[in-house]
């Protein structure tokens, strides 16, 4: 069984894989398992829209994953997960506001008094499933799909932040190659001394 933070000590390849301790990731399988809930509930089991929306929510949290474990050896591939990570998050967040649009419910302007308990919610770093049940698996489809785009747009914010670090660290720190090559020079050095 993998570790979830892979490195060696002695070597080049940084700490990686703690993707558990991410938010986004934390955020990303509350997502997915919404997700899960709010497709069994409202759509029939044979509807092509099932497979669609589950499989985007499984791509948002499971890129993430690999981003992260592949972090330690390729910051380029990092990059690129997280980013398909947000672009099938996106891609889902279409999925609702359609079924928003397409039932004839209103998606809430930021305005909504529900909108200001979801952040609320949503500034508690330990918060899972269960913080958001009440919402996801209330009654009214509206309310569901409003809490589900809600959780998607915090996700999508975070992974952006993300992004947005990654790219940083990668301009100041390098890549593999960078350190490959600096961890040989100091070995060279130490072999001259």
């Amino acid at each position: 069984m993998p570790k979830e933070n892979q490195y060696n000590e002695n070597g080049f390849i940084p700490l990686h894989g703690g993707y558990k301790k991410l938010l986004s990731y934390k955020k990303s399988e509350i997502v997915y398992d919404g997700t899960v809930y709010f497709c069994n509930r409202f759509f029939s089991k044979y509807d092509r829209t099932v497979s669609q929306m589950v499989q985007a929510a499984r791509s948002g949290k499971q890129n993430i994953v690999e981003a992260s474990m592949a972090s330690g050896t390729s910051k380029e591939t990092e990059i690129k997960l997280t980013n398909v990570a947000r672009a099938s998050l996106e891609e889902l967040l279409i999925d609702y506001r359609d079924f928003l649009r397409t039932n004839n419910y209103i998606e809430w302007e930021t305005t909504h008094p529900y909108v200001a308990r979801l952040k609320e919610l949503n500034k508690d770093p330990n918060g899972n499933y269960e913080t958001f049940r009440k919402g996801i698996e209330n009654e009214n489809p509206e309310i569901c799909a409003n809490i589900m785009i809600g959780l998607i747009k915090v996700t999508t914010y975070l992974l952006d932040r993300q992004l947005k670090r990654l790219e940083e660290d990668f301009i100041k720190k390098g890549g593999l190659r960078e350190r490959m090559a600096r961890a040989r020079l100091n070995e060279r050095r130490k072999e001259g001394e």
